[in-house]
């Protein structure tokens, strides 16, 4: 498990997320932190002190406080003299999940894909989770009740994990992340499928559209096909499919709120053919709209 950190509030809400979800996979969680030499340092770094002593200021503050809210973590730092892309790009090699702060849209509770998250986002080989500023512990649990003190909030339930399913191209990669996140937690599946209506230009010539209630129930039965094997392997998970009519980006951003993780797939290209990386238009629209962490799930 790694998480990226710097002087952000948002880095830090990653970290702290990170350290709960290493704690869930019984992994160690490395902290990582990029620097470079600048001829005019930033304006972030007092005058008095050298870059290299403030990138090391900022790294131990994350450690203690990550530290300081999970004493029995074990937590291994790293300082890097190199681009974040690179470093990170080497770090997700070795971890299982990469971990990143993203900014909110102010009044939207949504994310600010800056240049690094993105180009992340859309090379990691692994997994990559976006955590919004202000994320806390608590925001992964369902409100406490009255009477409840801060300290026991872990102890109540976890919100749901929300997954986009296409039945068209099911991965498995996307479905077991979404599956494995819930089981940890002890948390919901929701499982949602938004479908589009054909168009005239989308039905071929001589062919009949199918009525609607029968398009609805042709999509639900793909829908419980697609997950049926995983619901054998995850049997303590508790599942509920959702097929609704719409945009698929509209609808996992609706369905993101009050969630604790939503899982969204971004589909990998063969670099001998001259592909870069890419996010799609949902993965894309989730990434800067939804109100909770995003996990990027990369996939053929």
């Amino acid at each position: 498990m790694t998480a990226g950190v710097d002087e952000s509030t948002e880095s830090l809400a990653a970290a702290h997320w990170a350290a709960g979800e290493a704690l869930r996979l019984g992994a160690e969680l490395r902290l990582v932190h990029t620097w470079a030499w600048h001829p005019r340092p930033p304006a972030s770094v007092p005058a008095d002190v050298s870059e290299r002593h403030w990138a090391e200021q900022t790294l131990d503050r994350a450690v203690v406080s990550v530290r300081s809210a999970h004493p029995g973590l074990r937590i291994v730092d790293r300082l890097v003299a190199d681009s974040p892309v690179n470093t990170l790009l080497g770090e997700a090699d070795k971890a299982e999940l990469l971990v990143l702060g993203s900014r909110g849209l102010g009044a939207v509770t949504g994310f600010v894909v800056g240049s690094v998250s993105q180009r992340l986002v859309g090379r990691s080989p692994r997994p990559v989770v976006l955590v919004r500023a202000r994320q806390t512990l608590a925001d992964d649990h369902l409100p406490a009740p009255d009477g409840i003190s801060p300290d026991e909030i872990p102890q109540t339930p976890y919100r749901d994990v929300v997954l986009g399913l296409d039945t068209a191209r099911p991965c498995d990669e996307l479905i077991e992340f979404a599956f494995a996140a819930a089981a940890r937690r002890d948390a919901r599946l929701r499982v949602i499928h938004a479908y589009r209506l054909p168009t005239a230009h989308t039905v071929d010539a001589g062919s009949v559209p199918t009525p609607a209630p029968a398009l609805v129930a042709e999509r639900e039965r793909a829908v419980v096909a697609t997950l049926r094997p995983w619901c054998e392997k995850f049997p303590r998970v508790p599942v509920v499919e959702s097929v609704v009519r719409g945009r698929a980006a509209t609808e996992l951003v609706q369905a993101a709120t009050g969630a604790g993780l939503i899982v969204v797939g971004r589909r990998t290209r063969d670099a001998h053919l001259g592909i870069g990386p890419h996010i799609g238009p949902v993965t894309h629209a989730v990434l800067h709209h939804a109100g909770c962490p995003v996990a990027v799930v990369p996939h053929p």
